[in-house]
């Protein structure tokens, strides 16, 4: 397996390419928009008009887009994923979607005599860049194991999850630990600056103890630096959350902590916030 396609070459995707490239990869890319991706390009990535010309030569294809509906579209139709992968290749959606359109990719693709799995990942952009993004994956064990030399160059947290749709599901339960992760820490700030703490000095004390996390020590850190520039967009994150709260309502589950916090970034998101990163519901504390 050496020729890959990789189809969303965004944030994260332009530091995943670059780390296949350095793993011995042949990439072919393509992205809505060429000028975005004119460094890569330069630095040996194969650039191809369309998602079909992209995959039609590849062992592999690797998507990271936006949205499930962006999903959907590179996946199936005549000028999809799924029509156009020669027979045997594989198909992994790293995309954080929906697991019922996991489910679906994975069926098709097995009728089609292709092999698929959902495997998003998470590790922000500086997990992007350095090559140690967590990833997440579900499918079929034998096609997870056959993929890790492509997992093993863009992460170092690999995790088999079970069948289709499992890696999304997994992916569900790190955005919901994320929102309220993230809205204590921004809690914890916005408490420190009503009481007059110095913000730095409660982050230093209390970010290796009990209350110590990622968000804590990475997130609210770009918070004290006015940093709210994303890593991961709110908008994005919203359709995380959104995603999550559908899934646990169908299986009867309620999720108050998860739908409280998106409230509050669908507030930032109508105040025309949705491209800041999600470090900026620090926002919705400093009303």
């Amino acid at each position: 397996m050496k020729k890959i396609g990789f189809i969303g070459v965004g944030i994260m995707g332009k530091s995943m390419v670059r780390n296949l490239m350095k793993a011995g990869f042949e990439v072919a890319i393509y992205t809505r928009t060429k000028a975005k991706v004119e460094d890569v390009i330069a630095e040996g990535a194969i650039w191809r008009d369309t998602v079909k010309e992209c995959v039609a030569d590849r062992d592999a294809v690797i998507s990271i887009v936006g949205y499930p509906k962006d999903v959907e579209e590179v996946y199936f139709g005549e000028n999809g994923i799924l029509k156009n992968l020669p027979k045997g290749g594989y198909a992994i959606d790293m995309t954080t979607s929906s697991p019922k359109l996991a489910v679906k990719i994975y069926e098709t693709a097995r009728a089609a005599g292709l092999h698929a799995l959902d495997a998003p990942v998470t590790g922000g952009d500086g997990g992007a860049k350095a090559g140690t993004l967590t990833i997440l994956a579900g499918g079929d064990r034998a096609d997870f194991d056959a993929c890790m030399p492509l997992f093993e160059a863009m992460g170092k947290n690999i995790n088999y999850e079970g069948k289709a749709g499992n890696g999304q599901h997994t992916k569900m339960c790190n955005q919901i630990a994320i929102a309220g992760a993230l809205s204590g820490a921004c809690e914890a700030l916005a408490y420190a600056n009503a009481v007059g703490l110095d913000p730095q000095t409660m982050l230093d004390s209390i970010s290796t103890g009990a209350a110590g996390s990622a968000q804590m020590s990475n997130v609210a850190t770009r918070i004290l630096k006015g940093d709210l520039q994303p890593g991961f967009f709110v908008k994005h994150f919203i359709k995380d959350m959104k995603l999550a709260d559908e899934e646990a309502l169908a299986e009867h589950t309620k999720l108050g902590m998860l739908e409280y916090v998106l409230g509050m970034y669908e507030k930032l998101q109508e105040e025309g916030l949705g491209d800041l990163g999600t470090q900026a519901l620090i926002k919705y504390y400093e009303k």
